[in-house]
């Protein structure tokens, strides 16, 4: 490692990955309650990989259960997740307590309130950990429920920033273990860093992939001990690897697709990207754009839902220092499934963060963004984080409808008669999604039944729900988007389809049928460029 105050870089593809405790962070894992939540449920799989480790590493070498409960570890490291385990046990003790806090509270109200009568004297009965930071109501339907303050559980002992931290690595390859289910383990090639994921640090370290650093203030950043000093010398050189991309200014809107649901409009001297996920630039592989196909300044990013596909904290904090200004769907409801994604990004070190409600718009010179209702791929749980999007730029509109599954077309006829045609859409169509639980059973304090869990499953839009949105909207152009197929997502998703699988068949005939109308329509995979 270079000496003092010579200068050098990050190399263009070292990773930053954000840490919970040793465990892959996404937005769940930000707020008190959920993060408490689902280090339970992290302690479930550990405890279950320890009692029968080789299960466990034959289930992740089976296409069939990619992506399910099963951590990602050898047999030979069953005694390194036992240590992980015994640590969480210790030092996660105080989040293990508002867990049980959220269940005897859950009890209660259903033992001591089945007349309907006030919940007044039950303040005085709620478990000492919760005391003061929930409200006791009934929904609609006369049921007792609660409603956290996330505000002030963000102040309390309950938040730890203590538990944060980044791992950083050179990237070799796209596959990853599956980010729900394995924890970090000791390696000796990364450089494991404590460190608040709001902190400011972080920008500077992103910024020397193309502004060189004195290697003592790259050291002091990430406070670097003399044992680590070779694992350091193998993320930075001397000479600039990275760069920034120009701001684009033509005369039409270009439209580039990232991946997944990771896409840039640029227009008029404005930049919008949609649900930042991005792969670094890696050598060989399929042809992609990567953090460097960016500008250096980016006017707005648009959020459409809270799962981990869409709302990715990884690519978020590399990018938090270009962003001016993150549009999230509104929710403000203080539920326990639905936590506000708007604290979750401010918490994360981004200052301007705005809630948008349904039909709300943000105008902007030259051009505006809409909110839009979003139905489904929630396991139909009363979740209102979900959003989809126009984009106006000039004179030209581009409907982003993410996961959505179009199974009211009504919604979209009321929302057709306020925006009009558009000319451009992108439509997800991951129509068989994954049980309600994979995202939410950690949160369920009375879990679903499996017939319930397998009813109400995360789908979005098949061919004729898809094709209903496109029909309402008469786009000259139609994009399949958000498939999760790229090779940078496996560790998201953990999805590796087939051409048998039903979302390809269902994806492949909207293009079919659109194309047999003269209608552009494209699934699209790794990197497009488009112009309107």
């Amino acid at each position: 490692m270079s000496q003092g105050n010579q200068k050098v870089f990050l190399k263009r593809n070292v990773v930053l990955d954000p840490l919970f405790n040793h465990w892959y962070a996404w937005t769940h894992l930000i707020p008190p309650a959920t993060a408490a939540l689902n280090v339970a449920n992290h302690i479930k799989i550990m405890k279950s990989y320890l009692a029968n480790p080789a299960v466990h590493e034959a289930a992740v070498k089976d296409p069939e259960l990619m992506g399910g409960p099963f951590l990602d570890c050898p047999v030979g490291r069953a005694d390194e997740v036992a240590a992980l385990l015994e640590r969480t046990l210790s030092t996660q003790a105080r989040p293990l307590e508002l867990v049980e806090a959220l269940k005897g509270l859950d009890a209660l109200l259903q033992k001591e309130t089945a007349q309907g009568l006030s919940l007044e004297p039950l303040y005085a009965k709620v478990p000492a950990p919760l005391r003061g930071y929930v409200e006791l109501c009934y929904d609609q339907e006369n049921r007792p429920t609660f409603r956290l303050f996330e505000s002030l559980l963000y102040r309390s002992p309950y938040y730890n920033r203590d538990s944060q931290a980044l791992e950083l690595f050179v990237s070799g390859a796209d596959a990853r273990p599956f980010m729900l289910s394995t924890p970090r383990l000791h390696d000796a090639t990364r450089l494991h860093v404590r460190m608040p994921l709001e902190s400011p640090a972080i920008d500077e370290l992103v910024r020397a992939k193309w502004t060189p650093l004195s290697a003592g203030r790259l050291r002091e950043l990430l406070g670097v001990t003399e044992q680590q000093e070779p694992v350091l010398a193998s993320l930075v050189t001397e000479t600039c690897e990275s760069r920034v991309s120009e701001p684009y200014r033509g005369d039409k809107v270009r439209v580039r697709y990232f991946g997944h649901a990771c896409v840039l409009v640029e227009g008029g001297g404005v930049s919008v990207l949609t649900d930042p996920l991005l792969s670094y630039d890696e050598e060989g592989g399929i042809d992609r754009y990567s953090y460097s196909d960016l500008p250096e300044s980016i006017d707005y990013v648009l959020i459409t839902h809270n799962h981990q596909d869409h709302a990715q904290i990884e690519t978020l904090l590399h990018l938090r220092h270009r962003v001016k200004t993150v549009l999230v769907p509104r929710n403000d409801s203080g539920s326990l499934l639905d936590p506000s994604l708007k604290l979750t990004l401010e918490h994360l070190g981004f200052r301007n963060v705005i809630a948008m409600d349904e039909m709300q718009t943000v105008d902007f010179p030259g051009g505006s963004i809409l909110a839009l209702p979003f139905l489904g791929e929630h396991g139909e749980l009363l979740i209102r984080t979900k959003t989809g999007y126009v984009v106006r730029l000039g004179e030209r509109t581009v409907l982003f409808a993410a996961d959505s599954r179009n199974i009211e077309p009504e919604l979209y006829a009321h929302v057709h008669r306020w925006v009009g045609d558009v000319d451009m859409m992108f439509v997800g169509m991951e129509c068989a999604g994954a049980p309600g639980s994979w995202v939410y059973g950690p949160l369920m304090l009375r879990p679903l039944t499996r017939k319930q869990d397998q009813a109400r499953r995360l789908n979005g839009s098949g061919f004729e729900q898809a094709r209903a949105l496109v029909e309402q909207f008469k786009p000259r152009s139609v994009w399949v988007y958000a498939m999760a197929q790229e090779p940078w997502l496996r560790h998201v998703l953990g999805l590796e389809y087939t051409p048998e699988s039903i979302q390809i068949i269902e994806s492949n005939r909207l293009v079919a049928h659109y194309r047999e109308c003269g209608l552009p329509c494209e699934r699209l995979y790794g990197r497009s460029e488009m112009f309107l």
